[in-house]
């Protein structure tokens, strides 16, 4: 199986492919239909002169929410977010107690009234 050889492209190609883009708002898929250079070398170039995508976005910078289709995305991490802050104060509490129930022994509610009761007789 012969090797395919490389082709390399001059500053001045790279800087016109880019520009197309650019103007054009092609994607890597477009670049490559038009020019033939393969995706992965379009987004080299691009981010090398740290140009921005079509979408308005720097190249390589994911956007928040993208996977779940930004607005729904937000809406999803804000219902989280206030259920976390609902059920938090519970599970410290509940962990607080388990704690001072192994270091005191026992139920650390019921010590402390029994303590109290013991210095009122006194």
């Amino acid at each position: 199986m012969a090797k395919r050889e490389r082709k390399t492209y001059s500053d001045a190609q790279r800087e016109e492919i880019l520009a197309t883009a650019q103007r054009e708002g092609l994607t890597a898929e477009g670049i490559q239909k038009k020019f033939g250079v393969k995706p992965v070398t379009y987004y080299s170039w691009r981010k090398k002169k740290g140009l921005k995508g079509p979408r308005g976005r720097k190249p390589g910078v994911a956007r928040a929410g993208a996977a779940l289709g930004g607005d729904l995305g937000s809406q999803v991490r804000a219902g989280v977010q206030a259920k976390v802050r609902e059920l938090l104060p519970g599970i410290v509490r509940e962990e607080v107690s388990r704690y001072l129930d192994s270091v005191f022994g026992g139920s650390s509610g019921a010590k402390r009234p029994r303590a109290k009761a013991a210095r009122k007789k006194k």
